[in-house]
């Protein structure tokens, strides 16, 4: 009797948890975000998009996340390659971190909302068909680079007659960044000399053979050739040629004079903030596409041992409005 009674007893216990605790398990046996996130190439400007991106998602509250990810190593088809696992793993959302590897997921991921971040120019990539609104599937960060204002810059530390650049020749964003390069050159009375590579293997080559018939170099945003800077810096260093670069990231581990661009943390934070609201419902054709935009969020590096080393007096008030010196 006293057997049937205690097993009575759990067996109503047994039925008033599951009662209560539905909810509960509904709560925490939920299968965690899967986010597939897909990265053009390693270097410190790109990697920090990626910690932007996680560090927000983490401030916004996800903390059940699984990241998927996946660095193509700046090959083309490997993007591709990353875009068709992404597929097949059914993710809740993938991101693109650089354009060809956004455009890779825009292509091979239609099983979900697909969201690029550190994109030049998301129109000539063929991301989006306008910066007012994203379109079905895809939306996310670009950001609008002052290339003139960073060569005047320029001029006020040096004359600069011919201005040169490295830059990929095979890659939407970095082709649509030479031509604007080119265009305030042309704007500003300057000789532009590109020389295009299709590698980071070539970017030193590129530099040697360039160097001698250059005042000053660019550095844009250009992945594959940051990602081969240091030869680049080197070389330029070595022949006195000073290097004013978008990419503040990178310049703080070469020998680059100046770097004046967008703090790339910012824009991974930026790319979560719309992941965040494309995860709670929002449609990609129904959000802005966001255009990083603003010189708040702008920071300078400048590089003092370099200007010695080829001859450069920075003004205190440059010295004063810079983010980081880094004098050795």
């Amino acid at each position: 009797m006293k057997k049937a009674i205690l097993m009575l007893a759990m067996i109503s216990l047994s039925v008033l948890l599951f009662a209560n605790g539905g909810s509960e398990t509904a709560t925490t046996g939920e299968k965690p975000l899967k986010i597939g996130v897909s990265q053009f190439v390693q270097h410190p400007a790109l990697d920090a998009v990626y910690k932007g991106i996680t560090d927000e998602m983490a401030a916004l509250g996800y903390e059940d996340v699984v990241y998927d990810y996946q660095n193509s190593n700046a090959d083309v088809n490997t993007a591709r390659q990353i875009a068709n696992l992404f597929q097949s793993k059914k993710m809740d959302l993938v991101v693109g971190i650089a354009t060809p590897n956004a455009q890779a997921l825009k292509m091979g991921v239609t099983n979900a909302p697909v969201i690029y971040s550190a994109i030049t120019d998301p129109l000539s990539a063929g991301l989006v068909e306008s910066l007012e609104i994203g379109d079905p599937g895809i939306n996310g960060v670009s950001f609008k680079n002052p290339f003139k204002e960073q060569i005047e810059f320029l001029l006020t530390l040096r004359d600069v007659k011919v201005l040169g650049q490295v830059y990929t020749g095979n890659e939407d964003n970095a082709m649509f960044q030479a031509a604007q390069v080119e265009k305030a050159c042309n704007e500003l009375g300057i000789e532009y000399i590109g020389t295009s590579v299709t590698s980071s293997a070539e970017v030193k080559s590129a530099a040697e053979t360039l160097i001698s018939r250059v005042d000053a170099l660019f550095v844009s945003t250009d992945n594959t050739v940051v990602s081969a800077l240091n030869g680049l810096a080197t070389t330029a260093l070595a022949h006195k040629v000073p290097i004013i670069s978008s990419d503040t990231a990178s310049a703080k581990e070469n020998p680059v004079l100046v770097a004046w661009g967008f703090d790339w943390y910012y824009i991974g934070q930026e790319t979560a903030r719309m992941m965040d609201q494309i995860l709670k419902g929002a449609k990609t054709e129904e959000l802005a596409t966001t255009v990083v935009s603003d010189p708040t969020y702008m920071e300078m590096v400048i590089n003092t041992a370099v200007a010695e080393k080829i001859g450069i007096d920075f003004p205190k008030e440059v010295l004063d409005q810079a983010d980081l010196i880094i004098a050795e």
